[in-house]
């Protein structure tokens, strides 16, 4: 039977994305979001307006999408509730948010320089994604609260050992792409971490039965 729960939120499940862009300062921005989807060469991007990644993308035009394995799940939890806006909203002051404005030293990640883009790339994604905005797009209604971003990818940068031996393909048995379902934090199926991001939006969490 089916039951209309009136659902707040629709994140059924999508891959963690760090992005890394340039503030207006020249300093790196590291955001971590899970608004994205990919159809050939292109991929969409929800953020919110008050981002500091959403003013970075407006002003530079670039980016690069990093995408964690599941392992790296300490390292994105370290970002949560942090932003690089200086001036932090109310409603996330409310939350726990406080201004960050070094995300990388934050998360204990490392900057690598990348090939056609400004902003770096992060050393320990297994994946790295090189791109240029193409449009951007009011997105949420009548009075929008977001942005959607196409953005191109430019190049893939991804580990050596994720590519199938003598191919263009990522091995889809290798890669454990870092998940987030409602807030939560998945890899390999399976709640991996506890989430200070749910924490902060008041999510309700069940864990499953423990054996006996």
């Amino acid at each position: 039977m089916h039951v209309v729960p009136g659902l707040k939120v629709l994140y059924f499940g999508t891959p963690v994305v760090l992005i890394s862009s340039l503030n207006e300062d020249g300093t790196a921005n590291l955001a971590p979001m899970s608004s994205a989807w990919w159809l050939g060469r292109s991929c969409m991007l929800g953020l919110g307006n008050n981002a500091q990644t959403t003013a970075n993308l407006l002003r530079e035009g670039e980016c690069v999408l990093n995408l964690p394995s599941s392992a790296l799940v300490d390292a994105v939890d370290r970002m949560a509730l942090t932003t690089g806006r200086r001036a932090v909203p109310d409603y996330k002051v409310k939350q726990g948010y406080r201004y960050e404005p070094d995300k990388f030293s934050a998360a204990r990640l490392t900057e690598q320089a990348s090939d056609l883009v400004r902003a770096p790339r992060v050393a320990q994604c297994p994946v790295q994604l090189e791109c240029r905005v193409v449009s951007a797009h009011p997105f949420g209604g009548s009075e929008p609260d977001a942005t959607a971003f196409e953005v191109e990818v430019l190049r893939a940068h991804v580990e050596e050992d994720l590519v199938i031996p003598g191919t263009h393909h990522v091995d889809p048995l290798g890669w454990d792409p870092l998940i987030m379902k409602f807030c939560e934090f998945f890899g390999g199926g399976h709640n991996i971490h506890p989430s200070r991001l749910a924490e902060g939006w008041n999510m309700p969490h069940r864990s499953r039965p423990t054996a006996v």
